[in-house]
């Protein structure tokens, strides 16, 4: 599934959840802040590895703007409690995501059904909202282009939880905390 380029993404990950602003709200700062030509000039650009600036969220919610060299992406990963939102600034981000709940906790390795995969395209200006327990991977799939985002998340990220995949069959790897990536 794609969602044209230039329209940002609501669906039902838009809904409001208990407390912070909701995945719309996010998404609504992740655009406008994706809009913002000094924002986006202000994050310096390595051309091996990702690079990222710390922004200051709505309502108490955590912000990056991230740099991605052509060829990089996260790895399958979930942000466990916190919903979020991401925006294309410059450049173009694959979005690769699995339309199914996952149990939060209490299983290393799982079977997914078939037709669960769904991916999207977000071009510079377009942007994607999700609920909790959003288990995707984003790609700059470039071959010769930096690509830029911004991403809010709320609650602040307690953890995020990193998967492999093989066929149908993903597997939790490992755990990292706030202390792993600050």
């Amino acid at each position: 599934m794609s969602a044209p380029a230039s329209a940002p993404s609501y669906a039902p990950e838009s809904l409001p959840a208990a407390g912070g602003p909701t995945a719309a709200e996010l998404l609504d700062f992740a655009l406008r802040t994706a809009a913002d030509p000094a924002v986006v000039a202000s994050l310096p650009l390595d051309p091996q590895g990702r690079t990222w600036i710390r922004l200051d969220g709505p309502g108490g919610s955590e912000a990056w703007l991230i740099g991605w060299p052509p060829g990089t992406g996260t790895g399958w990963h979930d942000h466990a409690e916190s919903r979020g939102a991401f925006a294309t600034a410059r450049g173009r981000l694959t979005e690769h995501s699995l339309a199914v709940r996952l149990p939060s906790e209490g299983w290393k390795s799982l079977e997914l059904a078939q037709d669960v995969d769904r991916h999207r395209t977000l071009g510079a200006g377009s942007g994607r909202a999700f609920r909790e327990h959003h288990v995707h991977e984003v790609l700059n799939e470039s071959p010769a282009e930096h690509a830029i985002s911004v991403h809010a998340y709320y609650p602040p990220l307690p953890l995020i939880r990193r998967y492999s995949r093989s066929g149908p069959v993903l597997s939790l790897e490992h755990v990292e905390r706030p202390a792993d990536w600050q």
